[in-house]
């Protein structure tokens, strides 16, 4: 997978590469879809959820670029593939799931990442209280990004994310904070599940 469908196709940031290898796919592409685990392609996780494909993943890891001392801010928990091979390189990670029992389920898997800490709740708000964050990474679609996201963004931060509401008109979005301000570029085009939204939160 890691030789194939994601170093071949550009990406070059070992940290990444070696986060991909360590990482079992297998444990979050759920029981009925182990064994499509390594195809590169986005996979039914339930509850009208994805989990995406390998290189996106990998690709929107490799954007944020990471050194290891970043604390991240994920929205969109999913079955907690992304938050896993953030772990593997970013020393904090935060990751917020809308969907309760996606939470529920998924907060038993990543018990072994710790240096991962998850709440559900409502991403669009992002984690107010655990804020700055070095990094933000969107992992659903909204039509805009979030303005409380941009806000909890540090200075020179970079966030990554999906933007639009059609998922078969959608960019995938750099952006880095300068002096209070988003400056952004379209990566690709992209096809995520569109940003959930309003519920209370609790964390685990």
């Amino acid at each position: 997978m890691v030789r194939d469908q994601i170093e071949a196709r550009g990406v070059k940031d070992k940290k990444v590469l070696d986060a991909m290898l360590k990482v079992p796919r297998e444990d979050f592409a759920g029981r009925d879809m182990a064994d499509s685990a390594y195809e590169d392609r986005p996979l039914s996780i339930g509850f009208g959820q994805t989990i995406s494909q390998p290189y996106i993943v990998a690709l929107m890891t490799e954007l944020l670029e990471l050194s290891g001392d970043e604390k991240v801010l994920e929205i969109g928990t999913g079955s907690g593939y992304q938050a896993a091979v953030l772990s593997m390189i970013a020393k904090e990670v935060y990751s917020i799931e809308i969907v309760e029992p996606l939470y529920e389920i998924t907060k038993k898997v990543l018990a072994k990442y710790k240096n991962i800490k998850l709440a559900y709740g409502d991403g669009y708000f992002g984690w107010k209280e655990c804020a700055p964050f070095d990094r933000i990474i969107v992992t659903a679609a909204p039509e805009n990004i979030p303005e409380p996201l941009v806000l909890q963004l540090k200075d020179s931060g970079i966030m990554i994310s999906p933007q639009g509401l059609s998922r078969w008109s959608q960019s995938l979005i750099k952006a880095r904070k300068e002096k209070g301000r988003l400056v952004t570029e379209k990566v690709c085009d992209v096809s995520f599940v569109p940003l959930t939204r309003n519920v209370n939160r609790k964390e685990q």
